[in-house]
């Protein structure tokens, strides 16, 4: 009898494991889209200090969000790292400088391949 119950007890709990609601699974480019994020953030700090005027960097976030159409907590994750990307250099650099200029080619480039890995292995 007692081992009827332990199975019993068993089904109940690989049952009821199964008919659970599970969380979604993150996405498998997340991380790459929150570190693009990111890079945009520090993009438009960045070109701005240095000579370009203009929305062009948080223009294309914008557009990120709008192709992503994330739910809100989602939504305030990648726009924490925009904002975590333009504030790493706000406290850094008030004046462009030649270093300033050396970041911008590299997060450029860092921003194309993360745009061209994601769109590659996850784009329809």
């Amino acid at each position: 009898m007692r081992r009827i119950l332990l199975l019993f007890t068993a089904f109940l709990v690989a049952t009821s494991a199964v008919t659970l609601p599970t969380r979604a699974a993150e996405a498998p480019f997340e991380n790459s889209l929150m570190r693009l994020s990111e890079v945009l953030g520090s993009l438009h700090f960045l070109r701005n200090l240095c000579g370009e005027k203009g929305t062009r960097w948080r223009d294309e976030m914008q557009k990120l969000l709008d192709a992503e159409k994330p739910d809100e907590t989602r939504r305030a994750k990648l726009v924490a790292s925009f904002n975590r990307g333009y504030r790493s250099f706000e406290g850094t650099y008030t004046k462009c400088t030649p270093s300033a200029t050396e970041a911008i080619a590299l997060y450029m480039k860092e921003g194309e391949t993360l745009t061209r890995e994601v769109t590659d292995r996850y784009g329809n």
